[in-house]
């Protein structure tokens, strides 16, 4: 089992930033790979950003060069650092950790709007 908590999440300007963290417990040597998805009203939940366990990161086009994942091993925690926030990243931003041979798990989401 793994648990994840997400905190960071808040009302935000256009062009301002915000950092995201998720932090994870439990049967954590066993995660492959650390992700961060967003949803907002009305559309599909996506993928934003992700990190695997040798440390390689992907991201969404719309995102790249404005949101950075890393990750803290002492604290178990994934972050998300965005800036340049656009009224177009307001979602729910979701964690998600994909364990070995395991179903994922996922975090209880917490709220990004971007608005003036």
């Amino acid at each position: 089992q793994v648990q994840l908590v997400e905190s960071g999440g808040g009302l935000v300007q256009p062009g301002g930033s915000l950092r995201l963290s998720c932090a994870a417990s439990g049967s954590i040597r066993s995660i492959n790979v650390m992700g961060w998805y967003r949803q907002a009203p009305g559309k599909q939940r996506e993928l934003v950003a992700t990190f695997t366990r040798d440390g390689t990161t992907g991201y969404k086009a719309s995102v790249k060069g404005r949101f950075t994942i890393s990750r803290d091993n002492a604290k178990n925690t994934v972050y998300l650092q965005m800036n340049s926030l656009k009224l177009e990243d307001t979602a729910v931003y979701y964690c998600k950790a994909d364990p070995y041979g395991a179903r994922a798990y996922w975090g209880q989401g917490t709220q990004v709007t971007v608005s003036s």
